[in-house]
């Protein structure tokens, strides 16, 4: 059972529990809370398998700026591409790629245990550039589904031809809303992330990876760090 929706039903049922030794109201409120609970584990637990599937997607950033996502089971790799720079982890090396003018460079460096999620350490290091990642969004949403002053409101959509599941939540005196596909892949995110405004919107999805989609950039000057060992 994926880690972020375990700690959620816990919590949650913390929550519940609390609410419903205290009368109808809080009977009430408890099936509020419950509701609340199960549709936010539903789209954390989605995005958590995903984490473990084959898929490349591609998104649209502010400014007509792109970023893509790939990630394959079999090899073990993932790949998080930005119009900056690139974060390659395989089961042989992390290679991080940055772009300055024309010109990219990229260190090597030696692999990282992933625990079958090697998309966890892309997502770990892209953070720092403030992109929206599934990781950061599961954390917004449990965090939301155990207060019981959030609001959170569900609808339907479509993107990139994917039916997605949408929440519009307001949270801490913040609001975002954050949507997720069928598949488990996040398909938008609007709001703050880190204290900055986010934006990204799914603009392609496939579950078929090209394998240059892990190749470092044409062009880019290449450091390998790894050392040998005898």
């Amino acid at each position: 059972m994926p880690a972020a929706s375990t700690t959620l039903r816990v919590l949650a049922a913390s929550v519940i529990a609390s609410l419903t030794v205290t009368g109808c109201q809080a009977l009430d409120d408890a099936g509020v809370a419950l509701g609340r609970a199960d549709l936010v584990n539903d789209l954390t637990a989605r995005m958590d398998r995903a984490l473990e599937q084959t898929w490349a997607a591609d998104y649209q950033l502010p400014g007509g700026r792109t970023a893509s996502i790939a990630q394959t089971v079999k090899p073990l790799q993932s790949a998080y591409t930005w119009p900056e720079g690139k974060i390659t982890v395989t089961q042989e090396a992390v290679t991080r790629c940055e772009k300055s003018g024309e010109h990219t460079s990229c260190v090597v460096s030696p692999p990282v245990l992933t625990a079958g999620k090697p998309s966890v350490v892309v997502y770990t290091e892209v953070r720092k550039h403030a992109l929206v990642t599934p990781p950061a969004v599961i954390r917004l949403l449990t965090d939301a589904a155990l207060d019981p002053q959030a609001t959170i409101e569900q609808r339907d959509t479509t993107l990139a031809g994917h039916h997605a599941t949408c929440v519009d939540v307001t949270h801490a005196g913040k609001s975002f809303t954050a949507c997720v596909t069928t598949e488990g892949v996040l398909a938008s995110f609007t709001g703050t992330l880190d204290g900055r405004s986010a934006e990204i919107t799914l603009s392609r999805y496939t579950d078929a990876v090209e394998a240059s989609a892990f190749d470092v950039p044409a062009g880019a000057t290449v450091v390998d760090q790894r050392t040998a060992t005898s």
